[in-house]
């Protein structure tokens, strides 16, 4: 099957969305499918490469580009509606590479939508993936002042937006949003939601054209091995890390990823705590001081993080805003170790609390302290929640997953480029595969 991932990011840059749809192409490719990318330009980044997985990418410049700072942070945001440059470029790209299935991850769908279904050359399956609640929000997170939003309203939506964009683009991107929802409904053959929390804040009705299908970890990441002696000596010097246990976090420096409470937490520990390490992405909201104990890295290759992972004696991932499925809760159940993290967002499908990881409630640095202080008093609980955690993330692995969404493509593939919407029978019958469709997880 012919199947073109399009994303907003894609390595170079680094983050959960840009991992998760890298390791599907690679995934997908070695898996028999013919597989290519089209990702937004990124500086230094060639235009077209071939990955060693024989994944083809194609990397694209958008009218978005030449405002700088509309809707950019460090990289820069698709927009709430097609942009005319990017609709130009993925026409071409999906002339060149004629997908059966054309596989969208949030916004970027919305520079597809005018190309889907303008005759037989281009006429594709398309499937789309929230790995935010981007088809409901303006801001894509669900949040207001702070806090979990209840849900949208018309006053509430544009002054949020006004606060999170401006007073100029924040109503466009309010208005453009709801605009384009009713479109995307219409075009979009099979919506996937990374989780119940993300499919609740879309209004996204588990059926037979939308389930919940997670990110994954690869296979290979469960249950690796660390590294001893010698070579994890060389690797400790070299990244930074302590001699001794060592606390870790992972992900944006940011007080949505509740890097403020896990500061306060973690001082409230007392002088005997173990050092904390923080590796992650300087944000804006990124504290400029840390407690005595607690060291910060930047920009560290995957491999690294992984490293880190697999050494430390507990994960905390203590997200306040509801964090659709971080990758980074998934890497650290399968590298064994015990994770605490907050009872919202996607992290409620991931962890059973007090079996595969413990649950407190986000925001909440008395709980968060009470969370670490068990763990670190007891390493039979350690020992126990790294365990069942490591057990658990297996319904979070490539094998896992993957098969599920090749059950979406075969259903929605393109008939005019062959049979692939149907599997072959060992009678060698055809027959309709859509009753093999993920039940998902709502």
């Amino acid at each position: 099957m012919r199947i073109l991932l399009a994303a907003q990011f894609f390595p170079p840059d680094i983050g959960g969305e840009e991992r998760h749809v890298f390791n599907l192409g690679n995934i997908l490719a070695a898996r028999g499918h013919q597989v290519a990318v089209a990702t937004q330009h990124v500086p230094g980044a060639p235009a077209t490469e071939v990955l060693a997985s024989g994944v083809r990418v194609h990397r694209f410049s958008t009218m978005a580009m030449r405002l700088p700072g509309v809707y950019a942070g460090e990289r820069q945001h698709h927009l709430p509606f097609p942009d005319p440059v990017a609709v130009r470029r993925l026409a071409r790209i999906l002339d060149l590479e004629r997908p059966d299935v054309v596989h969208a991850h949030n916004w970027i769908l919305n520079s597809i939508l005018p190309i889907h279904r303008q005759g037989a050359r281009r006429d594709f399956g398309l499937v789309l993936t929230l790995h935010d609640y981007s088809n409901r929000c303006a801001t894509k997170r669900m949040m207001q002042a702070g806090a979990p939003c209840a849900g949208p309203g018309p006053l509430k939506c544009v002054k949020c937006s006004v606060n999170h964009y401006g007073a100029i683009v924040g109503p466009v991107t309010c208005v453009s949003t709801a605009a384009v929802r009713p479109w995307k409904q219409r075009a979009v053959d099979y919506t996937v939601c990374v989780s119940r929390a993300v499919a609740e804040g879309n209004d996204v009705q588990d059926g037979p054209t939308a389930s919940v299908i997670p990110n994954f970890v690869p296979d290979e990441l469960v249950g690796a091995q660390a590294e001893s002696g010698d070579r994890w000596a060389a690797t400790r010097a070299r990244l930074g890390l302590p001699e001794d246990d060592y606390l870790l976090f992972v992900g944006d420096l940011s007080t949505d990823k509740g890097v403020p409470v896990l500061l306060r937490a973690y001082e409230s520990l007392g002088p005997a705590r173990p050092r904390l390490v923080l590796v992650g992405k300087r944000t804006p909201d990124t504290p400029a001081s840390l407690p005595d104990g607690a060291d910060v890295h930047f920009g560290w290759p995957h491999e690294d993080v992984m490293a880190a992972f697999r050494h430390c004696i507990a994960a905390v991932l203590p997200s306040v805003w509801p964090d659709p499925c971080p990758t980074t809760v998934l890497e650290a159940m399968a590298s064994g170790r015990p994770v605490i993290t907050t009872a919202i967002g996607g992290m409620r499908d991931m962890v059973e609390d007090g079996k595969s990881g413990l649950l407190v409630p986000p925001g909440d640095p008395h709980r968060l302290a009470r969370a670490l202080s068990s763990v670190l008093a007891d390493p039979g609980l350690r020992a126990g929640l790294g365990a069942r955690g490591q057990e658990q993330v297996l319904r979070f692995t490539a094998t896992a997953v993957v098969e599920q969404l090749e059950q979406v493509y075969a259903r929605v593939a393109s008939p005019v480029h062959g049979t692939e919407g149907a599997a072959a029978t060992s009678d060698g019958l055809v027959s309709d595969s859509r009753s093999h469709l993920p039940g998902g997880m709502l």
